[in-house]
């Protein structure tokens, strides 16, 4: 059975339960303390979360373990076959969310929480919130006034910028667009969605 390590609050390893709660994938959760015990670090050395483990599979990061549940039990359609003309969206916006998104907000949730406050504005700080509105605002236009943010369904794309956004409003008070809100708000009625948050307070 999968097992996935996060900390009682990491929105990451949500995204990864949510993927599980979507295609009706058995999992259980571990919390991580920080900071992580000696014991964590000898199983992820990096001492990140989430951590998943799966029959001889141990990985990090959460797109590539959301990336991991779709393929090894799939088919689903959170991840469009391969001949399907949605695969390379969802594939990119997917990624966005980490490599963009999660990227430019790790180093501010770094100045925020923890750098001396005469640094909290400084030049990086300030260039990062630039480049976080340019990249919520293109999430945004993806968005539209659509659903999803890919076809007619619901994607692994919608999980993970989900996700993202929801740690640039609830750690740093990001503000968000009225449609990302109001599509952010959708997703969180989805069943799946609250049962990976339970599972998250479990």
């Amino acid at each position: 059975m999968i097992h996935i390590h996060n900390f009682p609050r990491g929105a990451r390893g949500v995204r990864v339960f949510w993927v599980c709660e979507e295609m009706g994938v058995p999992y259980q959760t571990s919390p991580v303390t920080f900071p992580p015990s000696e014991a964590y670090l000898a199983l992820n050395p990096l001492g990140s979360v989430p951590f998943l483990e799966d029959e001889g599979v141990a990985i990090n990061e959460s797109i590539a373990m959301m990336l991991y549940v779709a393929q090894r039990y799939g088919p689903t359609p959170l991840l469009p076959a391969s001949d399907d003309p949605n695969l390379a969206a969802v594939l990119q916006l997917t990624v966005f969310s980490e490599a963009s998104l999660g990227g430019e907000m790790n180093p501010l949730m770094m100045a925020h929480f923890g750098a001396p406050e005469a640094d909290k504005g400084n030049w990086s700080v300030r260039t990062g919130h630039g480049r976080m509105e340019r990249f919520i605002r293109y999430a945004a236009d993806k968005l539209g006034d659509r659903a999803f943010l890919v076809g007619g369904d619901l994607t692994l794309a919608d999980i993970a910028i989900c996700t993202g956004l929801g740690i640039w409003k609830g750690a740093l008070n990001g503000a968000i667009p009225d449609n990302l809100a109001t599509w952010r708000e959708r997703l969180a009625e989805r069943p799946a969605y609250q049962r990976a948050q339970a599972a998250q307070a479990a």
